[in-house]
């Protein structure tokens, strides 16, 4: 027996004694003895040959104990925690009680809180579903036209809006030239609202090998304080003009991009599939309004270790994505601007939210009895094995089978929320064009080489680390 006593305190704490026995400790300090001996230098005897007795006597006896004794807690403390039922969360704080005989030790941390929960049967929610309009089908069907559009060139006549110029720039600001404001081969869509206001327009009307003076003001708020407001000159050459040829809209088209014969069943199935990622995305609008719900019913005191922890996962996941991506945290930080602990201050308000959540479902699936069979555990395993490519035997190696039932009974308490939930449909009209806005004005690229902005959350995507020419572009 390991467990000696135990205490619970306030706010979920918990004061724990435990022992390591003489036997145990005598082979543990045995194991720190051959780790460390080829290290050590004792007069008189060849490196990493003395005798543990002689080493003992020349550091002392005590030589060895933090190694042995840190070797030893793992199991004994496991098996304490199993001897008093006690659910941990969070690194416990040991403490040396006594070395004389079996080694006695105190553990002091933090167990799983009480919880209480009610109300969580026969919540209302609305569940509102956008409705698909005819001119979305439409658009989606627009935009597969533009992906299979084709580059033409133009040379039978002047500049427009919606070409694609290719031209050569260098700007300047009372005659000197400034840092990025130089570019060659760059292929401008006139009217995207891409650079600096009104520089495309000016290119409008200019014929291919045309050189000619771009003139703009920086805007105010431009971030080069040296440039913001500032008139400029940018020595212009137009290399080429070119054209996006969309497809005939067709049944050849639609045979072309899609297993459809006609355009009448392309659009059906654009329709059926907008028409259920609408449901889709209400039913995962329905679910957060039931999560809320549920948190504010939860009455729990939480110890802060908790919250700690799951922020601690939620970076190194995000860490994980990131090298997945050919990044690493360090990178990340250098280009965002960010620090490990800004980044912690945003995972935070998730992380509350994710052991809130966790809590309340857990309580609830102990409340009805909810159980999972030893079939779906297994139909689990092979789900995860199935989705990242990993052997059967190796997945139920890296996670145990209680750690799958805990998340599987998460998962049914859910369900049964949303089970019992009063759920009132509501259709939701498909919102009217608005007329296209004119591209926000933003600071120029121009003097400055371009680089990641700060982002205000992270994200998974891919970030580049290359910089790149910067342009007189609009933010």
């Amino acid at each position: 027996m390991s467990l000696i006593k135990k205490e619970l305190t306030e706010k979920s704490g918990f004061t724990m004694e435990f022992s390591v026995s003489k036997e145990v400790y005598a082979k543990a300090e045995m194991e720190a003895y051959k780790k460390n001996v080829k290290s050590i230098n004792i007069p008189g005897f060849r490196k990493g040959k003395a005798p543990k007795a002689i080493i003992e006597k020349y550091y002392g006896k005590g030589v060895w104990f933090e190694d042995a004794i840190n070797a030893c807690i793992p199991d004994a403390f496991e098996e304490a925690v199993k001897e008093a039922g006690l659910d941990i969360v969070g690194q416990p704080q040991f403490d040396l009680v006594s070395d004389e005989g079996d080694i006695v030790l105190k553990a002091i941390g933090f167990v799983k809180p009480e919880v209480t929960i009610e109300g969580y049967a026969g919540i209302a929610v609305e569940k509102k579903v956008d409705a698909v309009s005819d001119a979305d089908v439409d658009a989606e069907v627009e935009n597969a036209r533009k992906r299979n559009a084709r580059t033409v060139e133009v040379t039978d006549r002047a500049a427009a809006m919606g070409d694609i110029a290719n031209i050569d720039y260098e700007g300047a600001v009372d005659g000197v030239p400034f840092d990025g404001g130089k570019g060659e081969g760059h292929d401008l869509t006139l009217g995207s609202g891409a650079f600096i206001p009104g520089f495309e327009d000016q290119i409008v009307g200019k014929t291919v090998g045309e050189e000619f003076d771009v003139n703009v003001t920086f805007p105010e708020e431009y971030h080069a304080k040296e440039l913001a407001g500032k008139a400029a000159v940018f020595k212009t050459k137009l290399n080429a003009l070119k054209v996006e040829e969309l497809p005939a809209l067709d049944d050849e088209f639609v045979k072309d991009v899609s297993e459809f014969d006609t355009l009448d069943e392309y659009k059906a199935d654009i329709k059926a599939k907008m028409v259920k990622r609408n449901e889709d995305k209400a039913d995962a609008e329905v679910e957060n309004a039931l999560a809320e719900a549920i948190m504010e019913k939860l009455v729990a005191e939480i110890p802060e270790v908790m919250f700690q922890a799951e922020t601690e996962n939620f970076v190194r996941d995000y860490d994980n994505r990131l090298r997945q991506n050919g990044l690493d945290l360090s990178t990340y930080f250098k280009y965002t601007g960010l620090t490990l602990e800004a980044l912690r201050e945003q995972m935070r308000p998730q992380a509350e939210k994710q052991v809130k959540m966790r809590l309340a479902l857990e309580k609830i699936a102990s409340l009805e009895n909810l159980q999972v069979s030893e079939e779906e555990i297994e139909g689990e395993y092979k789900r995860i094995s199935e989705a990242y490519g990993v052997e059967l035997d190796q997945v139920k190696g890296m996670i145990a089978a209680e750690d799958i039932k805990a998340d599987m009974l998460v998962g049914a308490a859910m369900k049964f929320v949303k089970d019992n939930a009063k759920i009132g449909a509501k259709k939701k009209a498909a919102p009217k064009k608005k007329a296209a806005e004119k591209p926000a004005e933003d600071a120029a690229e121009a003097p400055a080489e371009e680089k990641p902005a700060a982002a205000k959350k992270p994200a998974a995507k891919k970030t580049s680390t290359a910089k790149k020419k910067a342009e007189p572009k609009a933010e």
